[in-house]
């Protein structure tokens, strides 16, 4: 499963979004670190949950690192998230 789809879907099942973005920004970061062929290494994550209306910005932070968990351990080298 390509990295994009897999945070797309885990983000799905976890905050059951009503907006959701996942933005493949690998391609801006090519010869820096962290970036790999083939891309999906920097993702942009903009999204809107009602799930995480009522946390501050460090806890939905940590909710979407918590959930991406897998992603970020060796597959994902960035992620910018805009929780909306």
């Amino acid at each position: 499963m390509l990295v994009k789809d897999a945070i797309i879907s885990k983000l799905n099942a976890t905050f059951s979004p009503e907006h959701l973005e996942v933005i493949d920004e690998s391609e801006l970061h090519r010869g820096h670190g962290g970036w790999r062929e083939g891309g999906e290494t920097h993702f942009r994550v903009v999204i809107s949950a009602q799930s995480l209306a009522d946390k501050s910005r460090v806890e939905q932070h940590r909710a979407i690192n918590g959930c991406l968990a897998e992603e970020l351990e060796d597959r994902v080298h960035a992620l910018v998230i805009k929780v909306k």
